[in-house]
């Protein structure tokens, strides 16, 4: 690629997509300076997560070995999804319907690390950006360290608090509560737990995937390794004043409490996990921006502008997409003209992303409506409580770009012309 098109990039947050972008922006010919993170090590942190094919085509496109992920996440076929209290089968499908390839997100996370190091790409851990510069003709970042460091692109993949989205929304966007929490835990079962009859039906040998649905909770349990390893996640009505962590500390008689009437099947085995995270869910509303305001050159990708509900099981296959549309964007034009780029890419962006959150917020509260007022011997229409991601996965993020530049792009040259770039809501 021409000097001339080259663009330098730092990316701060080497999360699943701050790798994404890594990779892509190297992929298509970008100088990727240095990934940063303020955490000095990773640890195995948080549970499961999913990878749909939307995802994955990109990142075999981009050079990355697939089957890495696919060997480590869960082997089952097909999920169910179950009757609160007595476990009936209420629908059964494919798995990659949902999520495609279910994994634990520290195990997803150590591939996606390895990808970004194999391409030569520097990860800087224990650096913290304190403050962002949206001057011309580069923007400035300052560590915590009191160093100073400027690219032609700032990528911002730190995560639902990110620190650029004041500067980018030129105000604070506090969260506010979604009205919903998880109790989540995983762990590997005891063999004494495998061998009682009151708990192993779960816990036999081969993956499985379960969801159990009721008035206004859910319950979703996944195994890994052949059935070594357990994880579970029970959603339920919150308005808790906790803030928002992975890793606030979980109450397990509260636990108890809430699955009293759940399956017996399964509830056992929640009901002796030994702890759990309560992780509440915040809302925040669609951003009018993903862009810094001044010289458009700092861009926030993923959760730093569209995180997504757990139900969605997209958060990180959105932001691999967000990856790939941005390094394409970013080769449509030379050094002097990023804000197009950048403005092109928020904007063929934002539909898909928003279309892909209300997906997961349509499947939630259609699990927490199902069985209101439903009597005990009602058939249950199968697709009402089916899990609707496949048309998702038939996507191109990079296709895409490519196909629409011509008019996004004719679009973001006339809000300039005119003196202001459109809000995206």
């Amino acid at each position: 690629m021409a000097d001339w098109l080259t663009c330098a990039a730092i990316v701060i947050g080497a999360g699943l997509g701050g790798c994404a972008a890594a990779i892509a922006l190297h992929h298509h010919g970008h100088n990727v300076l240095c990934v940063l993170d303020k955490v000095r090590a990773f640890g195995r942190l948080g549970d499961s997560l999913g990878l749909g094919q939307n995802a994955l085509d990109l990142l075999s496109k981009w050079g990355c070995d697939v089957d890495e992920i696919k060997r480590i996440g869960n082997q089952a076929p097909n999920m169910t999804i179950r009757r609160w209290h007595d476990g009936k089968e209420l629908a059964t499908q494919p798995l990659m319907d949902m999520a495609g390839y279910i994994g634990h997100r520290g195990d997803y996370h150590d591939v996606f690390l390895e990808w970004v190091g194999r391409r030569g790409i520097d990860i800087r851990m224990g650096s913290e950006v304190v403050a962002f510069e949206d001057t011309d003709p580069q923007p400035v970042i300052t560590l915590k360290s009191g160093e100073q460091l400027k690219a032609d692109i700032i990528v911002a993949a730190d995560g639902i608090k990110s620190l650029a989205r004041p500067l980018v929304l030129g105000s604070r966007d506090d969260p506010v509560s979604s009205g919903y929490a998880c109790f989540r835990a995983f762990f590997k079962p005891t063999e004494e737990q495998r061998r009682d009859a009151r708990l192993n039906k779960y816990l036999r040998d081969g993956d499985c995937v379960n969801f159990w649905i009721g008035p206004d909770l859910h319950l979703v349990q996944n195994t890994l390794r052949g059935g070594e390893e357990f994880n579970w996640i029970l959603t339920h009505k919150d308005d808790g004043d906790v803030p928002e962590s992975w890793f606030q500390e979980g109450d397990m008689n509260e636990v108890r409490r809430l699955v009293g009437t759940l399956d017996p099947d399964i509830r056992g085995i929640v009901e002796v996990t030994e702890r759990c995270l309560d992780w509440k869910i915040c809302y925040r509303e669609p951003l009018g921006s993903w862009v810094s305001p001044k010289n458009h050159r700092i861009v926030l990708l993923g959760d730093s502008c569209h995180a997504h509900l757990p139900t969605s099981a997209q958060g990180a296959s959105q932001a691999v997409e967000s990856a790939g549309c941005f390094a394409v964007c970013l080769n449509k034009v030379d050094k002097k003209d990023v804000r197009i780029a950048t403005r092109a890419y928020e904007k063929l962006r934002f539909p898909r992303t928003r279309a892909s959150q209300t997906n997961g917020e349509d499947l939630r509260d259609r699990w927490h409506g199902a069985l209101k007022g439903v009597e005990e011997d009602k058939v249950i229409d199968p697709d009402s409580v089916k899990i609707r991601n496949r048309w998702l996965y038939a996507f191109d993020a990079e296709e895409d770009a490519d196909k629409r530049w011509d008019e996004v792009r004719r679009t973001v040259e006339g809000e300039f012309a005119s003196g202001g770039i459109k809000p995206l809501c």
